[in-house]
């Protein structure tokens, strides 16, 4: 199996964890009023070894309880965090388009906002830039139940076969960009096709994209949102008409480099 993603990649010198020239990391939220201040914690210990000039962005997905509210209090306290608002609940891919939209550094990280990822394993990606545009982490464990690793599974094998992404885990939230990947590819997706059209789209227009193990934890607060069975059977009827607008659509440059 890893001879199959081994073939995607291009080789790459690899360089102990650069410095970025800077950084915006967000993450959403959908009522995760007690992660919100653990995220913001973790990631303002963890990014000024990257970079010194960064931003964290907490994107509120129109919650119902607290999180929107202790977002603005967390960005009163420091100018490095800042609050975006969805009056009402738009999706998992609405409220990455956002983040996607406010972010105004060099390079864009996201990951989620319910703690199942170590934010500090983001020196984990660093060292494949710059000689790559994209690196999307997969989880060497995946703390779900058998049912979600099946779907994941069909999900991922699917997705490689139609759109030919080097990526063995397309829909992990832990990926680093480029900024200038967004100043191409467009998205359309408000749900959770989203990560899927980002990857899609990118490969298309000829940017290069790498793999990297990442960790996987339980989550310790709020109760997840991902696993609805309705969620799950719209993301597969999203994906065949991705399919036809992307083959459909004429693929679009990355811009050429000096």
């Amino acid at each position: 199996m890893d001879s199959l993603w081994t073939e995607c990649y291009v080789t790459a010198t690899v360089t102990s964890s650069p410095r970025l020239p800077s950084l915006s990391a967000f993450f959403p939220a959908f009522n995760e009023e007690r992660n919100v201040p653990l995220m913001v914690e973790r990631l303002t210990a963890v990014l000024p070894q990257i970079t010194d000039d960064y931003e964290i962005i907490v994107v509120d997905d129109g919650s119902a309880d607290r999180t929107g509210a202790v977002a603005d209090d967390l960005a009163a306290a420091d100018a490095h965090v800042r609050a975006v608002h969805h009056p009402v609940n738009r999706g998992y891919g609405g409220a990455l388009k956002s983040g996607f939209a406010a972010s105004r550094k060099a390079y864009v990280f996201f990951t989620d906002g319910d703690g199942q990822f170590d934010v500090a394993e983001i020196d984990r990606l660093t060292p494949f830039v710059p000689a790559y545009d994209v690196v999307v982490g997969y989880r060497l464990d995946r703390a779900e139940g058998g049912l979600r690793k099946l779907n994941a599974g069909l999900w991922n094998a699917l997705v490689h076969r139609l759109f030919h992404i080097p990526a063995r885990d397309v829909d992990c939230a832990f990926k680093l960009f480029k900024r200038e990947v967004f100043d191409v590819v467009r998205v359309e997706a408000e749900g959770a096709m989203i990560s899927t059209e980002i990857l899609a789209r990118t490969v298309r227009a000829g940017f290069r994209v790498h793999e990297v193990g990442v960790h996987h934890y339980e989550r310790q607060h709020g109760k997840p949102t991902g696993a609805n069975p309705l969620v799950i059977a719209r993301a597969f009827s999203e994906l065949f008409r991705l399919y036809r607008r992307i083959t459909r659509d004429a693929p679009v440059g990355r811009p050429a480099r000096p």
